[in-house]
């Protein structure tokens, strides 16, 4: 497999797990991944929250951590990527504020690359006005943002063309595998080897 090159989203409030978990998980199996944020450069962090449920009529946040971005966005070109990951949390109600997000957003869906989008990632989507004409998920709060924006709701994990949805972070096996798909990752493993070998 030849590793691909990703773009990720991130802000403040960035849900924990839907930033760190693919991340880390892509990095894993050879791709390259740079963190970016709006007025933030590489070396700057962003402050994460975990979304956590426990059966409320809504999410839990705590704060989460401090992650580092390792990439600037204003010097980051989309052309240059094969992919997107747009997580979810806070971060999302605000950077569909920022035209360079929405212009990135938008280079991924018209060339045809590989976006995955979780839980209030979809606000970012909807506000790019890519939405449209998709079969797609998000946090369950945000079905009738989906609608709005001409997507068709689907209450699962979802592949669509290029786009793999997921609703919050609980969804991060299925979704990762079903981005992994798309990307045309092939992972293979090998016969275990002891320590001692």
């Amino acid at each position: 497999m030849t590793g691909k090159s990703v773009l990720m989203l991130a802000g403040d409030f960035v849900e924990d797990y839907e930033m760190m978990v693919p991340f880390q998980a892509l990095q894993a199996v050879g791709h390259e991944v740079h963190t970016v944020c709006p007025e933030k450069e590489a070396g700057d962090t962003v402050k994460t929250a975990v979304h956590d449920f426990r059966g409320d009529q809504t999410y839990l946040e705590t704060r989460g951590h401090d992650f580092e971005l390792n990439a600037t966005m204003s010097e980051v070109d989309p052309t240059d990527y094969d992919a997107l990951v747009i997580p979810g949390g806070r971060a999302p109600e605000y950077l569909r504020n920022h035209e360079p997000v929405l212009s990135a957003v938008r280079h991924f869906f018209e060339a045809d690359k590989p976006v995955a989008c979780i839980c209030h990632g979809a606000q970012i989507l909807a506000a790019a006005g890519v939405v449209e004409g998709y079969e797609c998920t998000a946090y369950p709060a945000l079905k009738y943002d989906v609608e709005a924006a001409g997507g068709e709701w689907a209450d699962r994990v979802v592949t669509d063309g290029n786009l793999v949805t997921g609703q919050a972070w609980p969804d991060h096996p299925e979704w990762i595998a079903q981005f992994l798909d798309v990307l045309g990752t092939e992972i293979s493993h090998g016969e275990p080897v002891a320590a001692d070998d």
